[in-house]
């Protein structure tokens, strides 16, 4: 052979060396260890969910209504009440002294208003005969319609001081805790003062906003659960009771409230809260975890174990809803696929896998099968 031909001979041999080098290599690539999960299928609950915070259903700050000094707190802060029941006094003994002078100045109405009453009789009778004069009898009923309103005053002066003897002693408007005292015993108050915060704990209400595109599917008497962060592991159960009737123009969302029974007290107003609400019951849907889900660039992609769980399948999938770490899967996959959850961020179509447990230890081929 010439030179050239040798030459030549040579390159060729070694190009073919390297291609069945990297054939080789290729056949004998490790599988990779991935965590499968099979494509579940059950009855689901379509859930919207938001974030907002606890509100107490009745909250008020009362203030006095009439002027004295506190003589008496009967209940204190964080203390429960009932309706009715006297919270603080302010001075009801004047009080009371103010109602004894306005009845006193009724009953002396009362008394000059028969006096008149009989002096324009009187006078009348005399005229009648032609012995009072005229500008007698007009005085006399000028006499009269004064201790009339004298009366009417009287009586308007009586009223009030009731009122006040009533007011003085500050009582709950409704069932709750005095949240917070703002005067002590001994403090001169003004009418329109605050005195105590009352705060109704059961129930109470969540409150929290949702997108105007969620508008169709609310209504009243929705179920609800709500999460807190003291308890993360308790659920509390409620119904919606308002669904604003517009959209707030600046966010675009809708205001919605539900209420919740709060017998122990453990939802405090102010609290931030979770909200689920369950909108839509879909039956026989199929379900994959959501970590099974990888992001490409031609859609939502899922790999799937075949071949007895030894290669992997690359699936463009199409989904739904997501709900409790798993996601509705609408085309791509059938109930009982092995989808795999772990360990496929860099697998390829065709990839060989080496399928395990949660906790590690190797699935064989034919639990794979049986998933399926």
């Amino acid at each position: 052979m010439t030179r050239s031909s040798r030459l030549a001979a040579l390159l060729l041999c070694a190009f073919a060396l390297g291609s069945c080098r990297r054939t080789v290599a290729t056949e004998a690539a490790p599988a990779r260890s991935v965590v499968l999960a099979p494509v579940e299928q059950r009855d689901v609950v379509e859930r919207l969910s938001a974030t907002g915070q606890i509100l107490a259903k009745q909250r008020a700050e009362v203030a006095a209504q009439v002027p004295g000094e506190v003589t008496a707190i009967e209940v204190d802060e964080g203390q429960t009440v009932a309706e009715g029941q006297v919270v603080i006094e302010i001075d009801p003994d004047r009080h009371q002294l103010d109602l004894d002078r306005a009845r006193a100045r009724l009953s002396e109405a009362g008394s000059g208003l028969l006096d008149a009453q009989r002096q324009s009789e009187r006078v009348h009778q005399l005229a009648h005969h032609k012995v009072a004069s005229k500008a007698q009898v007009e005085q006399a009923d000028t006499a009269l319609e004064a201790a009339r309103a004298r009366v009417e005053a009287s009586q308007a002066d009586l009223g009030a001081a009731e009122h006040a003897v009533s007011d003085s002693r500050v009582a709950a408007r409704f069932a709750g805790v005095i949240g917070r005292r703002f005067v002590s015993r001994g403090e001169y108050v003004q009418p329109g003062q605050k005195l105590f915060e009352l705060v109704s704990l059961d129930p109470v209400e969540v409150e929290f906003n949702l997108p105007e595109s969620d508008a169709s599917r609310l209504r009243l008497g929705l179920p609800l659960d709500v999460t807190v962060a003291p308890y993360p592991g308790d659920r509390f159960h409620g119904e919606v009771s308002m669904v604003s009737p517009v959209i707030d123009e600046r966010t675009r969302t809708l205001r919605v409230k539900a209420l919740l029974a709060n017998p122990d007290g453990r939802l405090r107003p102010g609290l931030f809260a979770r909200a689920e609400l369950g909108v839509a019951e879909h039956q026989n849907v199929l379900l994959i975890p959501e970590e099974a889900v990888l992001e490409r660039a031609d859609g939502k992609v899922v790999f799937r174990a075949t071949d007895g769980g030894t290669r992997a399948e690359r699936r463009v999938v199409e989904l739904g809803p997501t709900s409790g770490g798993f996601v509705e899967v609408r085309s791509g996959l059938a109930a009982g696929d092995p989808v795999i959850v772990r360990g496929h961020a860099t697998l390829v179509d065709g990839s060989p896998i080496s399928a395990r447990n949660a906790d590690g230890t190797k699935l064989l081929p034919a639990s794979a099968e049986r998933a399926r």
